[in-house]
């Protein structure tokens, strides 16, 4: 059995360690681990408690709500295993390369103590079976019967089977344990009812004062977990794509057809009160009550030999991956011996653990202990077929295929049932798992790539493609709705001031979209190509300080001009169109520079795109607590998205407790009637600028304006005021310099109609 993982699984923690081929099974094992350990300890002991509480009617409740869980996570156990070579260590090497190493290994001892938890389950059930002795026992040694009598020497001797016999002989013994399942089970048909039954279909009938359903769902739902008792041979199988999914859907098939006879039968053979109180009551309809002893001895043992040769294996997967701390302790978990590759280490470990259970003795406890593990699992089985179905790679080609939507119910029926049946034991479970996970970071498995990256990032993809179609066709022209969606191409993202790069980062951070493009002036070739994808590494590494939130990409093109082309005509990354762009300069930048930004900033403006073009000088932001908004006679045009820029900025997290200041500079005869407009805009727009932070200046002249700004806004962390293309097209690179004397300003051309409202 190797423990070789697939693309994306961990790297093996023994490499050492032989290449086996295991026993070579077919698919007949996997379905007589699955259906002997269903019809098992739980079936001939508390299926008769569950009538007598639930009534028939519960009781097929119970099976339709129990295979509600289990249905779609063997269906999704079978998908997973047709898609991937499945190796040694069952469920959980299939939950590791989906989900990865980490999550993998925390899931994966959920799993392992629910297998050797079981363990200890069965071999008290198993005990349960010599009860009818009890009287003759007592009788012949003065001594009082224990269960444990039993339980503790039959762990003991079935750890010893397994250690010097190995998994063959378990599985010879299942023919023969299934072959007397099958006969207790036909022999209890065929028998009559018991004293006092009515012998009519009964729907309801049940004792007086019942336990609540969902308690008798917990102590009854292992009975219908063994359907994923053959995944654990996984290693030892010729071809588990073939028997995985054939053996685990039979099994799960019969045992639910069984259970629905069988509740049927006891309703019409037995009254309840005789099912609740007497746990052997199949005995009593029985054609022949001997065999329902023997039939639970024979059940228990076969589920607790089936336990006891999968848990050590997924123990042995666990130490191969790493999942330990301590290099020793994973050698020595991951050791196998022969050329069975037989886990005797931990098939030693797993008796310790079974044998520690089976000193509490409380079948009942046990029971509802394991049914929270095994929902665990099977939850996160069926949460790893629902992101393969969503995530929808061309790698995932299962030959079996389940629904997506079953994997849905069965994720989600998986997490409300464990709250349902035990909340206590639910948070215990699901604390155990996260410690689980957080100890897992210091062993080797920790430091392993996670499967469940690629699978998110699979999920991520297909959420994009689908969001961004919808959007592209339900698209408005409403201006109401406008948000920014920004672009930025720059040649000295590595060489100039980060300070443009926050700003977009800040304006696309939540209500908006933002795009960096570093600039590379060349023609796309191979030697290109390589370049592009070095500067894309660097760009994400940038990504993490200075453009959170913005998606970032390399454009190779002969010029600026052809760049802006290019990309003004494609969507952003959120599927809208790009509807601004951004530049950058700096206060010491020369004409040439400057003309360039004037040159991009008309080509962007005049195919309708708005224009925002940063100037800033070493003082960078301030303190980010004061921004500037200047308006004049003529911003009509472009008021309403210098308003929403400050409004946006405003709810970074980084410009919190900023002000917004509004200086209104208009001609002396109209300042009433832009006062009345502005304080409309204000109000029907629900802006966070309060009336005393909104004054209106008296000027006739744009050298009184520049005047005004720089006596106002020498000290404010960024100024934003309007840059009319007119006078873009007129003054060129002068339009670019006014206001010298303060810190930061955000010139702001508007090509859209933005509304405020």
């Amino acid at each position: 059995m190797s423990s070789t993982a697939p693309t994306a699984g961990p790297p093996s923690a023994a490499p050492d360690q032989p290449t086996r081929a295991g026993h070579g099974f077919g698919t007949l094992p996997v379905f007589l681990a699955a259906v002997s350990t269903i019809l098992g300890a739980v079936m001939f002991l508390r299926f008769g408690y569950a009538v007598g509480h639930l009534g028939l009617l519960g009781s097929l409740a119970m099976i339709l709500l129990a295979h509600v869980v289990t249905i779609p996570t063997a269906m999704a156990i079978s998908e997973i295993a047709t898609n991937r070579k499945v190796e040694g260590g069952g469920e959980y090497f299939i939950i590791s390369r989906s989900f990865g190493s980490r999550i993998g290994a925390a899931i994966g001892l959920s799993l392992y103590l629910s297998q050797a938890i079981s363990v200890a389950f069965y071999c008290i059930a198993f005990a349960e079976a010599f009860t009818p002795l009890a009287g003759h026992f007592e009788s012949l040694t003065g001594m009082a019967f224990e269960p444990r009598m039993i339980s503790l020497p039959v762990t003991v001797l079935l750890v010893l089977l397994m250690l010097t016999k190995g998994a063959a002989l378990g599985v010879k013994t299942l023919y023969a344990v299934v072959l007397v399942l099958a006969v207790s089970l036909v022999l209890f048909f065929l028998g009559k009812p018991a004293e006092g039954a009515e012998g009519a279909l009964r729907w309801t009938a049940r004792i007086a004062e019942p336990d609540d359903f969902f308690v008798v769902f917990a102590i009854c739902f292992p009975a219908f977990t063994g359907m994923t008792a053959g995944v654990g041979l996984s290693g030892d199988l010729a071809k588990p794509a073939r028997s995985i999914p054939l053996g685990t859907m039979l099994g799960t098939v019969v045992g639910m057809l069984v259970y629905v006879a069988l509740v049927w039968k006891l309703s019409v053979s037995a009254p309840p009160e005789l099912l609740a109180g007497d746990q052997l009551a199949m005995s009593r309809i029985a054609l022949w009550s001997p065999i329902i002893p023997i039939g639970l001895g024979c059940a228990t043992l076969s589920s607790a030999i089936g336990s006891i040769i999968v848990a050590p294996r997924t123990l042995q997967a666990l130490g191969r991956d790493g999942a330990f701390l301590g290099g020793f302790t994973n050698r020595i978990l991951a050791r196998g011996h022969g050329d069975a590759d037989e886990p005797r280490h931990a098939t030693i470990l797993t008796a310790l653990l079974a044998i520690t259970f089976v000193s509490l003795g409380d079948v009942n406890l046990v029971a509802r202990l394991i049914s929270m593990f095994f929902m665990v699992t099977y939850g996160a089985l069926c949460t790893a077929s629902l992101l393969e179905h969503f995530a929808a790679t061309p790698s995932y080609r299962p030959s079996f295929r389940s629904r997506w939507y079953l994997s849905l119910l069965g994720a989600v029926m998986c997490l409300l049932m464990m709250f349902q049946m035990d909340p206590i034991f639910a948070v215990l479970a699901l604390l155990a798992m996260g410690l689980f996970y957080w100890l897992t970071k210091f062993t080797p498995a920790g430091e392993s790539g996670g499967g469940v990256a690629v699978l998110l990032r699979g999920v991520m993809t297909q959420l994009t493609r689908l969001l961004q179609i919808r959007l592209q066709r339900e698209e408005s022209a409403d201006a109401r709705g406008w948000r920014p969606s920004i672009i930025m191409v720059s040649g000295r993202t590595f060489t100039g001031s980060p300070l443009p790069m926050r700003l977009l980062g800040w304006l696309a951070v939540r209500q908006g979209f933002g795009t960096y493009l570093h600039y590379v002036e060349d023609f796309l070739k191979p030697e290109t190509a390589r370049q592009r994808r070095a500067l894309r590494t660097r760009l994400v590494e940038l990504q993490e300080r200075d453009l959170k939130g913005v998606y970032v990409e390399v454009m190779v093109s002969p010029s600026m001009r052809s760049a802006l082309a290019q990309t003004l005509q494609v969507p952003g990354v959120s599927g809208m169109e790009n509807n601004t762009v951004l530049f950058g300069i700096r206060h010491d930048d020369n004409d040439e520079v400057l003309g360039e930004v004037v040159e991009h900033g008309l080509f962007s403006a005049n195919v309708g795109k708005n224009v925002l073009v940063l100037r800033h000088g070493d003082a960078g932001f301030g303190r980010r607590r004061t921004l500037h908004l200047w308006l004049t006679w003529d911003d009509d045009h472009h008021a309403a998205l210098m308003v929403m820029i400050g409004y946006i900025l405003l709810g970074h997290k980084d410009w919190r407790g900023a002000t917004i200041h509004v200086f209104a500079a208009i001609p002396s005869d109209r300042i009433e009637e832009a006062h009345q407009r502005f304080s409309t805009m204000l109000a029907d727009g629900r802006l966070p600028i309060s009336s005393k932070n909104v004054r209106f200046l008296p000027v006739n002249s744009a050298e009184e304006f520049s005047g005004l700004v720089e006596s106002h806004s020498a000290n404010a962390d960024l100024v934003v005021r309007s840059l009319r293309r007119a006078t873009l097209e007129s003054s060129g690179a002068d339009a670019l310099k006014r206001h010298s004397g303060v810190k930061g300003v955000l010139f702001v051309c508007s090509a859209e109609k933005v509304t405020i409202s």
